[in-house]
């Protein structure tokens, strides 16, 4: 199978946190034979052993655009949403200003990038969109069907937090307002449990596509565990209270206990360790030295069940022993008890945490049954047969 993915962004120094989630996916269809060509939406076009780059027709002017909407959403933004108790369902006069500009500006751009190079590669089966604004590029879809009679379909890899329904993040678009799902063949979704939601803005057919892990990026390293819990995640959206309870608080009820955190945005969690970030790559190290991994989900994804986000399989890949808050759903990948341990409250996260790090044998024992589990069930060479054979029922 040969695919032409337009993704949100290609660049592992951008702010865009599912991009190694793509380089991992893109590199499972390698593996598995399908041939990608890639293009970014932001950003700039990245080769990889694992994909062919195509360039961003209107990279010039995207980057312009993310620099102009950052700049009003840090000023007038910023007003407008004090003003208006913003995160709402409706859109803001930004929302809206944004939107047309995109439309007018970068949408033709795209059509006539993609005319070239379907017309130059005829032999492409089918186009598949990831987690770009729909909104920005509203009737590239239907054009791509009625044109060259390729079948296109939209991964949304945010559900539930991208769905109108849902607050979203300060930092983030509202994607949907404005847009037609019904144009594509069929959606992707992250979330099970978030499909309805998808099926009812439009979309006529909707597959649940979960993150995985590659097993070789996220390979365990024997190093000496000098941390006894660790935590990596950016921004307390929607996730504050878990963080204090997990953290900050038991961090203060265990002072024989160390805790370190790797992100930004995380508030003030007193004696908790910040690590500094040196490398995508060096968070493996420091998942790795810790002797229990917290997963720390944002309401949305946690309420919604089994709304997949990419920590637990990364973590399970590293053979992480993993302690979670509350999570929808999880038992659908990992089995509670055996695979995770799950917590309902902050006395019960110290408990725990006493127990694990008096138990070495059980713990490390559930880290390698996660492992095993992932590479059963949970790699991305797994997602991406999944992908290609959804794909492939509608050719």
């Amino acid at each position: 199978m040969k695919l032409l993915v337009i993704v949100s962004s290609l660049d592992l120094t951008q702010p865009f946190s599912a991009t190694p989630a793509w380089w991992q996916l893109f590199k499972g269809l390698y593996e598995i034979g399908a041939e990608v060509i890639a293009t970014p939406y932001q950003g700039p076009a990245i080769e990889a052993p694992w994909w062919r780059a195509a360039p961003n027709p209107a990279r010039r002017e995207g980057d312009a655009f993310k620099l102009l909407r950052d700049s009003w959403r840090r000023i007038g933004g910023a007003r407008e949403a004090q003003a208006t108790g913003a995160q709402t369902e409706a859109e803001s006069a930004s929302d809206r200003l944004v939107r047309r500009v995109a439309q007018t500006v970068i949408g033709p751009r795209w059509r006539r990038h993609v005319d070239r190079i379907l017309a130059a590669q005829p032999d492409i089966d089918a186009v598949l969109i990831i987690t770009v604004p729909l909104n920005h590029i509203a009737g590239l879809a239907r054009h791509i069907t009625e044109r060259h009679g390729t079948p296109v379909f939209f991964y949304d890899g945010d559900v539930p937090a991208s769905l109108p329904n849902f607050r979203g993040f300060a930092s983030g678009f509202r994607i949907y307002q404005g847009a037609d799902p019904a144009e594509y063949t069929a959606f992707f979704s992250n979330s099970l449990g978030g499909a309805e939601g998808l099926r009812a803005l439009g979309a006529r057919e909707v597959h649940t596509l979960y993150y995985g892990a590659d097993p070789d990026l996220f390979a365990p390293l024997d190093v000496p565990q000098d941390v006894d819990a660790f935590f990596y995640g950016h921004g307390r959206e929607y996730r504050g209270e878990w963080i204090d309870a997990l953290l900050r608080d038991a961090s203060r009820a265990l002072p024989e206990m160390s805790f370190a955190v790797r992100g930004t945005n995380l508030g003030d969690l007193g004696r908790v360790t910040l690590l500094p970030y040196l490398s995508f790559s060096k968070l493996r190290e420091y998942a790795c030295r810790s002797k229990l991994n917290l997963v720390i989900t944002r309401k949305a994804h946690a309420s919604v069940f089994a709304s997949s986000s990419s920590r637990p399989f990364e973590l399970a890949a590293l053979g992480a022993c993993m302690v979670c808050s509350p999570y929808e759903g999880i038992e659908t990948w990992f089995e509670p008890e055996k695979e995770l341990i799950l917590v309902r409250s902050a006395e019960e996260a110290i408990e725990r945490y006493r127990w694990l790090l008096a138990h070495d044998e059980a713990r490390r024992a559930i880290g390698a049954a996660a492992r095993e589990r992932l590479l059963k069930e949970h790699t991305f060479r797994h997602r991406a047969r999944q992908l290609v054979d959804t794909i492939e029922g509608y050719l």
